[in-house]
């Protein structure tokens, strides 16, 4: 007979397979690696837990009613060496060569019916990315999940909703802005060119990484995002901030009010007022 699993390991993976559920995502890959095998066996249980467990968390609205936090000093691209391990060769996204009159619909005409990694086999459709190709911000987020899936587009799940909401807050529209993962197909795995591409043709004043997968691809760096989020961070030659990710918020809800202090940041940034009904 199996061994029966800790009950505090039972509730962080059941804990952990909530968030994913949150964003979207149902199915895994498996590593191959001993000790993956090794972690299969211990999560195996939790892996077969029915939809039916997993409670339905009510959305508040964002931000809360709070006192309106002040901006603190700007960081410089200092904090990055910090974060970044020592270059050990060319980047990821050093490796991309630069596309002369880029667009686009260029890109999404390259990426085709895309069968280039595994991802595709569980895809319905090739989640590209939506909004306006010329905007000054864009929000990059880790894969599609379900509901992204089945419509092609970004963010358009609870954790979708939620966004949708923190754009509104900012007295944006989410016309405005563009929004893309870093991979288009689910459930997320590895890193794709295509996001550089996209990035360097809408040419953005600001990017701001929703969660740890997209800051941790971006910046190549294996830190947690705790330990950088909300600070400004050179990246190409444009300015990033990490926040976390709405699905994130959906599971944590005081974690709002640090969300918005970032997303104020990034408002002063652009130029936004904060609108009125959002101030205290």
């Amino acid at each position: 007979m199996a061994e029966r699993i800790p009950e505090s390991l039972q509730k962080k993976i059941e804990a952990r397979l909530r968030y994913h559920e949150d964003l979207g995502i149902r199915l895994f890959y498996r590593e191959r690696s001993a000790a993956a095998r090794n972690s299969e066996q211990s999560g195996a249980a939790a892996l077969s837990m029915p939809p039916s467990l997993i409670p339905v968390i009510e959305e508040s609205s964002l931000p809360k009613s709070a006192p309106q936090p002040k901006l603190g000093p700007e960081k410089t691209s200092a904090a990055l060496r910090d974060i970044l391990p020592p270059p050990t060769g060319p980047s990821l996204f050093e490796a991309v060569d630069k596309v002369t009159d880029d667009t686009l619909l260029k890109i999404r005409e390259d990426i085709g019916d895309c069968t280039r990694c595994k991802l595709h086999k569980g895809r319905h459709k090739i989640v590209f990315g939506d909004g306006n190709p010329k905007a000054e911000l864009v929000f990059i987020g880790e894969g599609p999940g379900a509901d992204e899936d089945m419509q092609g587009l970004p963010f358009v799940g609870r954790a979708g909703k939620l966004l949708t909401q923190m754009i509104e807050a900012m007295g944006l529209q989410r016309k405005d802005v563009y929004i893309c993962n870093v991979v288009k197909c689910r459930p997320p795995e590895n890193r794709s060119p295509y996001l550089l591409r996209q990035i360097d043709v809408i040419q953005p004043k600001v990017i701001v990484c929703l969660g740890a997968v997209a800051a941790k691809t971006l910046l190549e760096t294996t830190r947690g995002i705790s330990q950088f989020r909300g600070e400004w961070l050179q990246w190409r030659g444009r300015k990033l901030m990490a926040t976390y990710h709405p699905a994130y918020l959906l599971r944590n809800p005081n974690a709002k009010g640090e969300v918005w202090k970032d997303l104020q940041k990034v408002m002063a940034e652009l130029g936004l007022q904060v609108p009125k009904k959002n101030k205290s």
